[in-house]
């Protein structure tokens, strides 16, 4: 068997789907006994110490989780949604809407959460901004 070069890992996850990088990002987590999501409050923490105790509990959030909470009554204009704001293809978008709640997006900044709140809540869907 040969060996995979790191150009080929990058390769195969560039044409994989959203989805299907995140239930890998999850198989690796599960098999290595690590976490992604580790990392970064390891790093908060760390900048909070170097920077002072005082100035950072004043520190405002600038990433943020947007999460579907519910669907309402037009499930098919709340798909579009999902793959308006994901790029996720037909399947995965409605896969993601019949699994809420479910997190949409995450790590985006305050004006882009609210943006697509907006658009959910236009569908009559719910969602929740974290």
């Amino acid at each position: 068997m040969s060996e995979l070069t790191q150009q080929q890992v990058i390769e195969y996850i560039k044409g994989i789907s959203v989805l299907e990088l995140s239930q890998l990002v999850k198989a690796l987590e599960q098999e290595l006994g690590v976490s992604a999501a580790a990392a970064m409050p390891m790093a908060v923490a760390g900048g909070a110490a170097a920077g002072g105790g005082a100035a950072a509990p004043a520190e405002e959030q600038t990433e943020f989780t947007v999460t579907l909470t519910a669907v309402g009554e037009k499930k098919i204009n709340v798909i579009k949604v999902v793959r308006e704001v994901t790029s996720l293809g037909l399947k995965e978008a409605k896969d993601l809407v019949e699994a809420a709640p479910k997190a949409v997006k995450e790590g985006v900044t305050k004006d882009e959460a609210e943006a697509i709140r907006k658009k959910f809540e236009e569908v009559g869907a719910k969602v929740e901004v974290k």
